[in-house]
């Protein structure tokens, strides 16, 4: 087999395997915790987008669709649809800003809270298992580094 090519330093040009690369261990990461909560939101007849949409309006004041595309990590062309999904379902309103008609306001509905009550508690049954296997200490400090990570990347797209 012949020898990796390598830079001007003597160092590989080759990545590093992917068992040691960030970017595919936080996918692969990103799966095994998913390959949890799938079959929940399989049995809720909703799909992770639509769930991350609902659950960030959730927490709180309506957001105009830049805003919430950016915090549920959807490109804005997949927001619209989901939204319109989530408000045919009664999940969801869309209000025009009166000030800016091209921005938009997405709201939860009651029945879109109704929504998430309902399934809240199998939710947290499944984070309950995962802080069993996995430690709620390991899991606050591994929040806290991707939160860290995150605000790194936040710098990096200002």
């Amino acid at each position: 087999m012949p020898d990796a090519p390598r830079d001007d330093h003597g160092d590989p040009l080759i990545p590093r395997d992917t068992s040691r690369s960030l970017p595919i261990a936080l996918l692969r990461a990103r799966e095994a915790v998913m390959s949890h909560f799938r079959p929940l939101l399989a049995a809720y007849d909703i799909t992770e987008q639509q769930w991350r949409v609902v659950r960030v309006l959730a927490e709180g004041r309506p957001l105009d669709a830049t805003e919430l595309a950016d915090r549920a990590c959807l490109l804005p062309p997949s927001l619209t649809r989901i939204v319109r999904t989530l408000e045919e379902r009664g999940f969801v309103t869309r209000e025009r800003d009166e000030a800016d008609a091209r921005r938009t306001f997405i709201e939860i509905t009651p029945a879109g809270v109704e929504f998430i009550r309902q399934v809240t508690p199998d939710s947290r049954a499944i984070y309950e298992e995962m802080e069993a296997r996995f430690g709620r200490e390991r899991i606050e400090a591994l929040l806290d580094m991707l939160h860290e990570l995150n605000e790194l990347g936040a710098a990096n797209r200002s």
